[in-house]
């Protein structure tokens, strides 16, 4: 019967010797993170709206853009940006690819949580706005957007968190991101599994912490609800 030698599983040493160096690529995961977030939501919102519009100039385009998101894999995605537009003399940088393709992803299926939040809002509602001779726009500004944040901040708050661990993705085009630099500590000591594992670790606590300010901001809006 064969042995396990579990303690070849885990290195503690290296992995706090490594420790700093992988936390480095900790600021790139956080900024690519929040920035990817904030575009995606504009861009889901945008999209949203377009879906949901009865011109077809506005709702097809919306359609097509989530459904080529939603139905080819991020990695694909990145890998076209960064070595596929290279064929047609168009260079981006690794931060620059990963900006664009985390951005993309994330509005293609931010756009059908907003779709979604938003219809969910009872056309009472509209019908009130529209006796106050409020125009679809004010409508959406004052009425409809801020009671859709409740319904849409835990699916949102849920696609933030797999964004974050989507960064590790990264680590293929480049971006000097957790991964990568774990890959460069395994290279050189012939120990993946350990960088393997503290780079887990470290996503893990990110995720963590976010999970918790996620709830905090679920009880802030649940507190509007009826």
């Amino acid at each position: 019967m064969m042995e396990i030698q579990w303690e070849k599983l885990f290195d503690p040493q290296l992995a706090l010797e490594s420790f700093p160096f992988v936390l480095q690529g900790v600021g790139y995961t956080i900024f690519l993170s929040f920035l990817t977030m904030f575009i995606g939501l504009i861009l889901g919102l945008i999209t949203a709206i377009g879906r949901m519009s009865g011109k077809i100039g506005l709702r097809w385009p919306a359609r097509a853009y989530i459904s080529v998101i939603r139905g080819t894999p991020l990695l694909v995605q990145l890998f076209i940006l960064y070595f596929g537009l290279q064929v047609i003399g168009l260079t981006l940088t690794p931060i620059t690819a990963a900006i664009i393709g985390l951005s993309l992803n994330v509005g293609g299926y931010a756009a059908e949580t907003i779709r979604g939040a938003i219809l969910s809002i009872p056309n009472g509602q509209w019908e009130a706005a529209q006796s106050l001779n409020m125009t679809y726009w004010q409508t959406m500004r004052r009425i409809v957007i801020p009671q859709s944040v409740r319904v849409a901040l835990p699916p949102l708050a849920n696609t933030f968190l797999s964004l974050v661990k989507d960064t590790s993705l990264l680590s293929v085009i480049t971006v000097p991101e957790m991964l990568y630099r774990a890959k460069i500590i395994g290279g050189q000591s012939f120990d993946y599994m350990t960088m393997y594992l503290l780079v887990a670790m470290m996503y893990w606590v990110i995720c963590t912490v976010l999970n918790l300010f996620q709830d905090r901001l679920e009880k802030r809006y649940g507190r509007f609800a009826a």
